[in-house]
């Protein structure tokens, strides 16, 4: 049930004894942050880390450089060559070690929903380009053994016992492998574990550590990753796209990776964002970053996106908007697209390495007949829902947005005084004066 619309001055309101009330614009999502709790340090401290041994290096997870042959088949890497940087499709198994990928695309061992879920409820088939690169790798004696040896492990992580896995024939296990290359679940791998020259295990290599370069290139990868999915599968009508980072905001690895998961319906999400939409077709302009703007809650803008502290969300969060008037990331402009990017890696690196949180990224489904903006939020997982959520659906942050800003706008300054992140205003720096983004209508 959609909740009735409220004039935009109720998204926040600040009681007599400091306690802040947030409304989220599109969900309804109520949240609280009450005085006094928000002071606590938000990363995540552990006296359990260990030196690291160069003697491991690219072999500390399955998603390391020198453990290829642990996961799926890649459907592409990006690698980085003289100073250049070029997206080479999925290598045959014997050609797997001969580059070494910054960013591979690999298919996710557990998928969300699976080959046979398309298969078997819509009829799917690999489409003719997927399904030559199957029978081509499995052609190959390396590829057949990479692909048995995989889709083996799998089965045993599954609960199949030994003996059971050696009772299955080759065919039995090749056939259960058809998500290796059929299903619609990817996950974008980057390349380092730690940062380059860590010396302990508390060095994890976060997307804020990465250059501005580097997380451009992971963005407009994943953007075309996400073309892809699409493209294979016309029963999808929307493409999720998240990022989980450190074990508390739901990482199987603590290695940085993103994931896209195709999806037959819209979710809950858009379908409220949808409504709003087609009721104020410039909601997104007034609820959201025009709001943000008159309540002081700008982060940093350039010329083609702006960044703010969200409210009305389960967790501390950081809403990062395009400004182009195309809705679809894939075709935004390289400009457009590096915007964004700059954007997301300083909120990134100003967050900090050491604080677990989701990126989600949110963009027009393609079937919708409303123009929606791209635009990701990084929600810092520093509280955990408990009874009084459950029992009456708001939640307790310990942190309102006037709180993000006052973490994160110092850590901007020095970062861009120390060159780690874009070119950007900050702050004060920001215009403030409203947004008039135009999103053309995609209809399909």
């Amino acid at each position: 049930m959609l909740t009735p619309y409220r004039p935009a001055g109720a998204y926040l309101t600040t009681m007599k004894d400091g306690t802040v009330k947030q409304l989220n614009p599109f969900s309804g999502t109520e949240v609280w942050t009450v005085t006094g709790r928000g002071n606590r340090p938000l990363g995540v401290k552990t006296e359990r880390w260990f030196p690291l041994r160069h003697l491991d290096d690219g072999r500390h997870c399955a998603f390391c450089h020198s453990r290829y042959l642990e996961t799926p088949p890649e459907k592409s890497r990006v690698i980085r060559d003289a100073g250049s940087w070029h997206i080479v499709p999925g290598l045959p198994a014997e050609q797997l070690f001969e580059s070494v990928a910054e960013f591979r695309r690999i298919p996710n061992l557990f998928e969300i929903l699976s080959f046979d879920y398309w298969r078997d409820n819509y009829g799917y088939e690999l489409p003719k380009e997927i399904a030559e690169r199957r029978r081509a790798y499995l052609a190959s004696p390396a590829g057949r053994t990479h692909v048995l040896e995989v889709a083996k492990a799998k089965l045993r992580a599954s609960g199949r016992t030994q003996e059971q896995v050696e009772a299955f024939d080759e065919d039995e296990i090749i056939a259960y492998a058809s998500g290796f290359f059929g299903s619609g679940h990817d996950v974008i791998v980057a390349r380092r574990h730690f940062v380059d020259g860590a010396e302990n295990s508390s060095q994890l290599a976060s997307s804020g550590t990465l250059t501005p370069e580097e997380h451009y290139y992971y963005t407009q990868f994943t953007v075309e990753s996400m073309r892809n999915l699409y493209d294979a599968n016309r029963y999808a009508p929307y493409v999720a796209v998240f990022q989980n980072w450190l074990k508390p905001a739901g990482a199987s690895f603590d290695h940085l990776h993103k994931q896209l998961v195709a999806i037959d319906e819209r979710g809950v999400q858009n379908e409220l964002a949808i409504q709003r939409a087609r009721s104020n077709q410039n909601i997104f302009n007034e609820a959201a970053v025009n709001y943000a703007a008159r309540h002081n809650l700008l982060l940093a803008e350039n010329d083609h996106a702006v960044a703010f502290a969200g409210f009305g969300h389960r967790y501390p969060s950081i809403e990062v908007y395009s400004k182009s008037e195309r809705t679809l990331p894939w075709e935004h402009s390289i400009a457009e697209v590096g915007g964004v990017s700059d954007l997301v890696h300083a909120m990134h690196a100003a967050t900090g390495a050491d604080v677990p949180c989701n990126e989600e990224w949110h963009h027009q489904p393609i079937d919708a007949d409303v123009p929606m903006p791209w635009r990701i939020l990084i929600k810092w997982r520093v509280s955990t829902v408990a009874g009084f959520e459950g029992g009456t659906k708001i939640y307790i942050n310990t942190i309102d947005p006037a709180g993000i800003r006052q973490r994160i706008i110092p850590r901007l300054y020095e970062l861009r005084d120390q060159g780690r992140i874009g070119g950007m205003r900050i702050g004060p720096e920001c215009s403030g004066r409203p947004n008039r983004l135009r999103y053309n209508p995609l209809l399909r």
